[in-house]
């Protein structure tokens, strides 16, 4: 599976979660930290928890990954799951347009994906 597989299962499993605005960037070249950074939104606490929880046992159960590190704090309204070559953030929409995560990544870099339903 390449990172960008990885990527791409991660959305969709997060879309199968109900989250919303769901953006993808490749940052290969242009990040150390990862290959590949997913932004989107829950609309609670339990939503948030429900989109790390689906994410996680979709990839375990499609793919046989585990996130190496997740930072589980959904009462902060955001919350990383981390797969090395992939990091998710799940933020309340609060959150998200306080922080402004994508502002540091270039527009070009999003790409174009469609769920599948």
């Amino acid at each position: 599976m390449t990172s960008q597989e990885l990527a791409l299962a991660c959305a969709q499993a997060a879309d199968n979660a109900k989250a919303t605005d769901i953006a993808v960037y490749d940052l290969r070249g242009s990040s150390n930290l990862t290959d590949f950074a997913i932004v989107c939104t829950a609309t609670s606490v339990p939503h948030l928890r429900a989109v790390l929880r689906n994410i996680d046992e979709e990839i375990e159960e499609k793919f046989n990954v585990a996130a190496v590190y997740a930072e589980r704090t959904p009462n902060a309204l955001w919350s990383v799951l981390d797969y090395i070559d992939v990091m998710i953030h799940v933020m309340a929409a609060e959150v998200r347009d306080f922080y402004s995560l994508e502002q540091f990544w270039k527009p070009e870099n999003r790409i174009d994906w469609t769920p599948e339903h």
